[in-house]
């Protein structure tokens, strides 16, 4: 295997580390918060404040290895923005080695969160999230985490990272109706597990799908607020790719 070869496998497995790391936080806590109190709200803080703090850990100590998206909406709005870059930070290959390393990486988040609880190690969630005002929060939730991460870059601010992007997901748990999944990934890893954080499997094509328009959203907000920036298609976390990268090519 070529030095590129290598070095792309290890961004991957950082993916891969980094989500399932995410989920298992994101189901943990859900978990652990249950098991603690009857009150839902309690819950939901405690839930809402480890995902934050995990998350934002997670992009601290992963984001110099792999950019830290440990979701397929950041990874492929970063791929898009970047696309008529000269260097673009996120190329086709980071692309086709992310995607599936986030998904693998969710779901053995989900069983092994189980596995510490001792729950069965897949469990298929019976927790309904059709109703549309919950998609419409998934828009919502989405569309506002494309913005933060790469509204940070433009202007100058990549290393606020960590902070701003845990902030706004714990945040997000309580002013939308969906306690934000924004990630299609967790979502996916979020199905295998009947717990506080589950969705059931039938609910999650339409997440997905609001997840994804959620992030078109977000990229035509981010042109709006963001017409001339300096390094327009630039990420906040695929700057840490682009370095990589660029060790990568052979001497």
């Amino acid at each position: 295997m070529s030095l590129t070869g290598v070095n792309l496998a290890r961004r991957a497995l950082a993916e891969f580390t980094g989500t399932a790391a995410l989920v298992a936080v994101v189901v943990g806590s859900g978990v652990m918060a249950t098991g603690l109190s009857r009150d839902v709200g309690v819950q939901l803080l405690a839930n809402s404040l480890a995902t934050a703090a995990g998350l934002a850990v997670l992009i601290v100590v992963l984001a110099p290895v792999s950019g830290a998206h440990f979701n397929p909406v950041v990874t492929l709005a970063a791929w898009f923005l970047a696309r008529r870059e000269a260097d673009p930070a996120v190329r086709g290959r980071e692309l086709a080695a992310y995607l599936p390393a986030q998904a693998a990486g969710a779901l053995a988040g989900a069983v092994l969160a189980n596995a510490m609880f001792g729950l069965p190690a897949v469990q298929l969630s019976t927790r309904d999230r059709s109703a549309p005002h919950l998609l419409l929060g998934e828009v919502v939730a989405t569309a506002g985490l494309i913005v933060v991460v790469f509204a940070l870059a433009r202007q100058g601010r990549p290393a606020l990272a960590p902070a701003a992007v845990g902030g706004y997901i714990g945040a997000a748990y309580w002013f939308t109706s969906s306690t934000s999944f924004a990630n299609p990934a967790v979502t996916l890893g979020r199905a295998v597990t009947d717990t506080f954080a589950g969705i059931a499997p039938a609910s999650v094509p339409g997440f997905v799908a609001a997840q994804l328009a959620g992030a078109v959203l977000g990229g035509l907000l981010l042109a709006a607020l963001f017409p001339n920036a300096s390094q327009p298609g630039t990420a906040p976390v695929p700057d840490a790719v682009r370095e990589t990268a660029t060790a990568d090519l052979p001497r």
